[in-house]
């Protein structure tokens, strides 16, 4: 009778261990959806710099970009990413570009080659290190590049549209649908993106 109530009792606890594990897993993957709240961050940038969501806090909102220096779906957007900025920032949409790898699995991802890159393509925009890699887990970003769309609401940054920029990473001659840039209009006319998600297209993040 002892040994039942035991084993009980250790059955009781792997199962709790294990429903805790799977809830903390499905908020990771989880992340933010339409509607949510951003998630508040203050990043090093390239140029020595912390910039912080709240310093977007005069803008409509904030075009975040999780991305990466080796990923060829990154460099492939790597251009397209540039002429947002210059098409949008003078809309109140400027690009934020997070780097969320671990440099002890992509040492491509090193700050100091992030700035080489940065330097040598010309970003317009910040380029952030997420170090500690907890704002692309709470974002919920799997790929880079990954898209979040936000739209500034009072003081907050609300979440409008989640995924990629348009239907072709490879061939930007070949895009047929705009899917970001559709959402920022929506966004602009005071409606909701149509779609407000889509598949994000790259490298899964290291």
């Amino acid at each position: 009778m002892f040994r039942l109530h035991v084993h009980c009792k250790q059955m009781k606890k792997a199962i709790l261990t294990i429903t805790l594990a799977l809830s903390a897993t499905l908020l990771v993957i989880a992340g933010l959806k339409p509607g949510d709240n951003a998630v508040k961050f203050s990043l090093k940038n390239v140029d020595g710099s912390t910039v912080s969501l709240s310093d977007y806090s005069d803008q409509k909102g904030v075009i975040v970009v999780f991305t990466c220096n080796p990923c060829p779906f990154a460099k492939a957007y790597e251009q397209r990413i540039i002429q947002l900025h210059q098409r949008y920032a003078e809309q109140g949409f400027p690009v934020v570009a997070i780097n969320p790898n671990d440099v002890n699995v992509s040492p491509e991802d090193t700050f100091d080659k992030m700035r080489a890159r940065a330097s040598e393509k010309g970003y317009p925009f910040p380029y952030l290190k997420d170090d500690t890699q907890e704002i692309y887990k709470a974002y919920g970003a799997t790929r880079t590049p990954h898209i979040f769309l936000l739209e500034t609401r009072g003081s907050k940054f609300k979440v409008a549209y989640i995924g990629s920029i348009d239907d072709n990473a490879m061939d930007a001659s070949s895009v047929t649908k705009r899917y970001l840039e559709k959402a920022i209009g929506a966004v602009i006319s005071g409606g909701k993106p149509e779609p407000a998600t889509t598949k994000a297209i790259g490298c899964t993040i290291k």
